[in-house]
Order: structure tokens, then C-alpha cells, then sequence
């Protein structure tokens, strides 16, 4: 009896080439469906935090109206000469905002402030193929 016992563990030793392949090739399967999926769940998610950012920033400029006075915010908003600038008097208002507009925004999205804050005209968001409305 332990002759075939040994026998027995002699014989089985590993995988065959065929059951390393096949598995080999089901993983290349399942990683050929699962890659074109997470790209997409990848962008969907950077969109969608653009899109979230850019309505943080309206309701930021809502806030910063209610603060510092229709006149006083139109006299400010107007001296700000650029996006960086009027993004620098909206931070206040916005909950964990980054340093810089470019840091605040994902990449390869941008805004586009409205010339005059009081008018309470949305931010214009454009992604990497376009403009995007939300």
C-alpha cells in the first residue's frame, strides 16, 4: 500500500501546459473585457467631479454675493482681471479648495468665470472635447 501512494504522488506533480493555458486565457479574457470599462468608469468620474466642481463654484459665487454686498462684489469681481484671480476671491466660499483654479479642476477641464458676477450667469465648463452643459 504505500508503494501506490507514492506512486500516486509521483505522478501528480503540477498543472499540465493545457490547464496553464486555458487559464492563461481566460484571464486574458476577462482583463480584455474588464480594461474598456474601467477606462470608461475612469472618465465618467472625472466628468462627473467637473461637473460637481463647477456647481460648487456658482454656489460659491452665490455665497459670495450674500457676504460682501452686491455692489462690493460687483466692484471686486470686476478688478479681477483673470479666472485665477476671481477663483482667489471665491476660495473662502468653497469647502477643501485647492491653491489654483488648475489644481481645483481635473484634468483637461476648465471654466470660464461670467464677466459680471451680479448677473448670477453659470460658470462655463468645457472638457477636453468641448464645451460640456450641465
Amino acid at each position: 500500500m504505500h508503494t501506490s501512494s507514492s506512486q500516486s504522488r509521483s505522478r501528480i506533480r503540477g498543472f499540465s501546459l493545457v490547464e496553464m493555458m486555458a487559464c492563461v486565457s481566460i484571464i486574458g479574457i476577462i482583463a480584455f473585457m474588464a480594461i474598456p470599462s474601467v477606462t470608461r468608469m475612469r472618465g465618467d468620474s472625472e466628468r462627473n467631479l467637473a461637473i460637481a466642481r463647477a456647481e460648487s463654484l456658482n454656489l460659491a459665487q452665490a455665497s459670495y454675493i450674500q457676504v460682501r454686498g452686491r455692489t462690493q462684489a460687483a466692484l471686486e469681481w470686476a478688478a479681477a482681471s483673470s479666472a485665477d484671480s476671481k477663483y482667489t476671491l471665491l476660495r473662502p466660499y468653497l469647502s477643501f479648495a485647492e491653491t489654483t483654479l488648475s489644481a481645483y479642476m481635473p484634468s483637461g477641464y476648465s471654466v470660464t468665470f461670467p464677466p459680471s458676477i451680479t448677473s448670477m450667469t453659470k460658470v462655463a465648463l468645457t472638457s477636453p472635447t468641448g464645451p460640456l452643459y450641465y
